[in-house]
Formats: C-alpha cells, sequence, structure tokens
C-alpha cells in the first residue's frame, strides 16, 4: 500500500506529481480549514505530513495522526513543528536547508538594491509624469553585514563580495573558519560595522528578538536592514519605531509577525519596502525542494537514512524519571 502523504504547503502544486509518480497518495489541505478537515477525516491513514516553517504541525496534530512516521518541512525553518512530540511519538522530520538558498539570495539582493536605490519611488515618480534626479548610494564599497551565515547567508555574501565589490561581515552561532568574511560576536557589533544588514537566520527561539531597538541603533540613520529570514527575529515594534523615527534609514521586508497581515504603520511609510514571503519562491527552487522532499520520503519508507534529518530533543520516555515527573 503506498504512503499517504498530507500536503499542507499551498505553493507547490505544479511540483507534486513528482511525489505521485513515487507512488505517494496525497491529500491537499492548503488552508486552515482543510487542513482540519482533512486531519479530523484521513488522520488515521496519513504516514507522512508535507509542511513549512510558519505552517509547522503541532502537539494535537500529531497527536491526531496515530499513523505517522515522518515530517518533511520545505525550506530550512521548522520553527512550528513541534519537535518534542515528534520525538516523543519516535516521529523523524526532516527539512530542505539549502535548497532555495540562490532565489532567496536573490530576492536579498534585489530587495537592497530597490531600497538603496529608491527605485519603487523613482518608479512611482516616472510613472506620475515626474522626472526627479534623486541622488543614492551606490553598493560598491559598501559594508554588508550578515546575520546567519548558513546556505542562504554565503549565497547573499558571495554575490555582495564578488558582484559588488562589498565587505562582508556575519554573526552566527560559531565563528566559521572557513570563510574569509570578518566574524562579530554579537548583532549589535555587526551592525555597528555594517551599512546593510541582512537578516538570514533560522527562525524559533534561538534567534527571537536577536534585533531590536540597540542593534537598530547600531546600524543608524544611514544604515538599511533586509529581512528575508523570519520575522520573529526582529522586534517589529522597535523596527517601526526605528523607521518612523528616521533612525535608521529603511527596511526592506518579505517576512511577517501574523502573515498575511501586515501593520498599517508598515504600509504607511516612505522608507520601507515590502514583498509577500516570496524570496524562496522560483520554479527552480520549488522543483528542488520537492525532489528533496521526494528523497528523504523514498529513503525513508525503504528503511534508508534520511539525507536532511532534524536533530530531535530527548523523548520523555528517555528522561531520568525526576525529569519525567516535571513534564
Amino acid at each position: 500500500m503506498p504512503a499517504t502523504v498530507l500536503v499542507l504547503v499551498e505553493t507547490i502544486n505544479d511540483y507534486l506529481p513528482i511525489l505521485e509518480h513515487q507512488g505517494f497518495h496525497l491529500i491537499l489541505a492548503p488552508t486552515p480549514a482543510e487542513r482540519a478537515e482533512a486531519i479530523s477525516t484521513h488522520g488515521e491513514r496519513i504516514d507522512a505530513v508535507l509542511t513549512r516553517g510558519p505552517l509547522g504541525l503541532f502537539a494535537d496534530e500529531i497527536a491526531a495522526l496515530p499513523a505517522l512516521k515522518i515530517i518533511c518541512v520545505i525550506g530550512a525553518g521548522y520553527e512550528h513543528v513541534d519537535l518534542q512530540a515528534a520525538a516523543d511519538r519516535g516521529i523523524t522530520v526532516t527539512n530542505g536547508a539549502g535548497v532555495n538558498a540562490s532565489s532567496v539570495a536573490d530576492h536579498a539582493m534585489a530587495m537592497l538594491l530597490s531600497m538603496v536605490r529608491d527605485i519603487p519611488r523613482c518608479d512611482a515618480a516616472v510613472r506620475r509624469g515626474e522626472w526627479p534626479k534623486i541622488m543614492r548610494p551606490s553598493l560598491a564599497g559598501k559594508r554588508l553585514g550578515i546575520l546567519g551565515l548558513g546556505a542562504v547567508g554565503m549565497a547573499i555574501a558571495k554575490r555582495a563580495a564578488n558582484g559588488f565589490d562589498m565587505t562582508v561581515s556575519y554573526h552566527n552561532r560559531q565563528h566559521r573558519s572557513d570563510v574569509a568574511y570578518s566574524f562579530c560576536s554579537t548583532p549589535t557589533e555587526l551592525a555597528r560595522a555594517s551599512d546593510f544588514m541582512v537578516v538570514a537566520t533560522p527562525g524559533g527561539l534561538g534567534t527571537r528578538s536577536l534585533i531590536n531597538r540597540s542593534v537598530l541603533d547600531a546600524l543608524g540613520p544611514n544604515g538599511f536592514l533586509v529581512n528575508i529570514a523570519r520575522a520573529s527575529v526582529v522586534v517589529t515594534a522597535d523596527l517601526i519605531s526605528a523607521l518612523e523615527q528616521r533612525r535608521i534609514g529603511g527596511a526592506a521586508l518579505d517576512v511577517f509577525d501574523h502573515e498575511p497581515q501586515v501593520p498599517d504603520a508598515l504600509k504607511s511609510l516612505s522608507n520601507v519596502i515590502l514583498t509577500p514571503h516570496v524570496a524562496g519562491l522560483s520554479p527552480e527552487a520549488t522543483q528542488g525542494t520537492v525532489e528533496l522532499v521526494g528523497r528523504n520520503l523514498m529513503a525513508f519508507f525503504s528503511g534508508q537514512p534520511v539525507l536532511t534529518p532534524i536533530d530531535l530533543p530527548a523523548s520523555a520516555s528517555a528522561m531520568p524519571p525526576e525529569n519525567n515527573a516535571a513534564l
């Protein structure tokens, strides 16, 4: 009997035949209502779930899927997948880190260029019949700070250094000895060393609110912030305040706290560029992502190691008795 996969992701339909041709039976549930209905109606026969970080998979949903064996997350982030609940059930979790790095890096550079060169305002002016001579900074020779030097951060760094002659610094959980870029020990130090700063770190508790008022003040009134990672990394209220008071030069945002809702305060600002969480979307990235999901599923259901496993916390049953008692 083919494995049944519950698909919660709404942007990959054109590439789902990749999984169907591998023999998987798919149940599509891209809306909250369809998701709840699918789990209620088909929960007992769902072997795998395909989701993404912001959509997640929660403990009560995992409990309602008694046959669930593997959760495949599209993209690097898995912040709303309950890893403890998965670990307690012995459920494997995988992600797609790095597959869409080129697409995200392209979008980050496009947003940076658009913001620094003020392309939206120039475009709007020409459409109104105006011909303003707007003077804006060049990227060449500027200092770029990257928060999170994983696959996406590295792709951005290469584009900035090799394509735009920028000096690159980074802050990471650990210093990387395999790169020539300058390491900064804190986000504030990185901001102080940057003209432009790109957030490229995963979401989750470990990165929540890394960019706050003190970091934004260190970036300064001529500094620009780009976030193509997760909104949770930036304190939105602090960012709005910094933008309104011109304590930073501008921001380009592809991610928001309560998508698809975007704060009106951000929409009303002229020093902000907004896109609807599309940095990782390209035909190439989407196909590669679904192909990786297929390889992980094929490996798992044939008894082989998955390609991109996520480290899970210790299961409750494996904890010492005193720790179990505290749960």
